[in-house]
């Protein structure tokens, strides 16, 4: 697909401002980034690796908190539901680090809860000369008990009638269990709530019903048990995809190739190109991007091929970050700007 022309920039970038305000929840496996940064100028002498010095730390929010930060850099007034790790009867470090980056950032974090049975999700990545070295990974897998769901589905039903959306993230650390999908979008069907959702898991009928399904290319593979090698078998993924989720929409990322986009309503599909910031620094929580302003565009009132538009643009933004990253009003209207000329 050709480049927007003016015109229909105009009115991406009228969509940005309606963004602003609107209140939107996130409910799945909230993490905590961690970044370790150093130098590397020899090898160890125990084993042929480098030895890093450390500089200094930095936190983020990962996961579903990546794509609640996400909302909250456009202005979204977010609130996440998750759980966080709970050591002698407190949370844990981690997780004490988790809500403070989240009430940092003015996402509401009343949904967040404690649960004794898990560690808070950690990924630390140690960086030396701007090359991760290696990951860490400390985290639970384990589907969540039913007084902690129990625990969750209560909060989120306190608020969501004060919620304009609903955002599913999911990275299969068992918190958006079969059973609490099916409660929670219920919820929202019977308040008019649309649901937008990033699934890792392969069972098809979790979400149904959802306003929007986004997956990437291996993740679409993954569903549909096959490769996806030509534009053919794309389009009748995208269609099969479709029926399975009994969505409204199922948008398939595809990198370089930009994304592709599915409709209950149109026949037909369409195909967005790439708009790949300058240079591509590092792909992290490109796909958490992608979510985020999908589902706040839509809740703001745009098509779902427009809010795929802007948020194929903001993807073209942070893939050009280092590490975990998001997209302002600002960067988004110059990215706009820019594919204009």
């Amino acid at each position: 697909m050709a480049r927007p022309t003016s015109s229909p920039i105009a009115n991406l970038k009228r969509i940005i401002p309606r963004i602003k305000g609107k209140r939107i929840g996130v409910l799945g496996d909230l993490m905590l980034d961690r970044y370790l940064w150093g130098t590397a100028s020899r090898l160890s002498p125990e084993s042929p690796v480098p030895v890093v010095e450390f500089e200094k730390q930095e936190q983020f929010l990962g996961g579903a908190g990546n794509v609640a930060a996400n909302l909250a850099a456009l202005g979204v007034r977010a609130e996440a539901f998750g759980v966080i790790g709970e050591a002698k009867n407190e949370e844990d470090e981690a997780g004490r680090s988790l809500r403070a980056c989240l009430r940092e950032l003015g996402i509401g974090d009343r949904g967040v809860v404690a649960d004794p049975a898990r560690v808070t999700t950690v990924k630390t990545r140690i960086i030396a000369r701007h090359q991760q070295i290696v990951r860490l990974d400390q985290e639970s897998r384990e589907t969540l008990g039913k007084e902690v769901e129990d625990r969750i589905f209560r909060k989120f039903a306190e608020r969501v009638k004060n919620l304009d959306g609903l955002v599913f993230s999911d990275y299969d650390k068992g918190v958006v269990s079969d059973s609490l999908s099916e409660r929670v979008l219920s919820q929202c069907h019977k308040e008019k709530i649309p649901v937008f959702v990033g699934p890792k898991r392969r069972n098809l009928l979790a979400h149904r019903g959802a306003r929007a399904v986004i997956c990437n290319l291996s993740e679409a593979e993954g569903f549909v048990t096959h490769p996806l090698r030509d534009e053919k078998a794309i389009e009748e993924a995208g269609r099969a995809l479709l029926a399975h989720f009994g969505c409204g929409a199922v948008i398939i990322t595809r990198g370089e190739r930009g994304m592709s986009i599915f409709e209950e309503a149109s026949p037909k599909y369409s195909t967005i190109s790439a708009t790949a910031g300058k240079q591509v620094f590092d792909v992290t929580g490109a796909g958490d991007t992608v979510l985020s302003v999908l589902a706040a565009a839509v809740c703001a009132g745009a098509s779902v091929p427009d809010a795929a538009t802007l948020a194929n643009t903001a993807a073209g933004v942070v893939v050009g970050k280092l590490g975990t990253a998001s997209v302002s009003p600002e960067e988004l209207i110059q990215a706009l700007d820019d594919l204009a000329q």
